[in-house]
């Protein structure tokens, strides 16, 4: 927070991404697992942070959409970390693996967000 204020061109340049992701029909729960024991490690590893991760409480969403925000330091960083992502050896078998009896998910939508001047400050 102290240091956001110290250095304002790091806190405006940080960007946060809303994903949300709609499963495919059935696959939530294993949706869920690839994030929980692998996806978020390799996040993490490519310089990409992991804020928070949600699924629905209410239908017709519950059950089948995965909501998470990460954090990038730039719009241009989280560009090069998802191709680094996208590229790393891991997550290609990872992601082989976990699709071998179908895709996990239909759709996904990706916002991009900056914080306002009034926001309370994020850890």
């Amino acid at each position: 927070m102290q240091q956001d204020n110290a250095n304002p061109k790091q806190a405006s340049s940080t960007v946060y991404e809303l994903r949300v992701y709609q499963a495919a029909p059935g696959k939530l729960g294993e949706l869920l697992s690839r994030f929980r024991e692998h996806t978020t490690k390799l996040f993490e590893r490519h310089g990409i942070k992991n804020v928070a991760y949600w699924t629905p409480a209410d239908e017709p969403q519950k059950g089948n959409t995965l909501i998470y925000v990460l954090q990038h330091p730039s719009r241009e960083a989280a560009a090069a970390n998802w191709k680094s992502f996208q590229d790393d050896p891991e997550w290609k078998s990872v992601h082989e693996k976990s699709e071998l009896n179908g895709k996990l998910v239909d759709k996904v939508d990706s916002t991009f967000l900056v914080l306002t001047d009034f926001s309370p400050p994020l850890s």
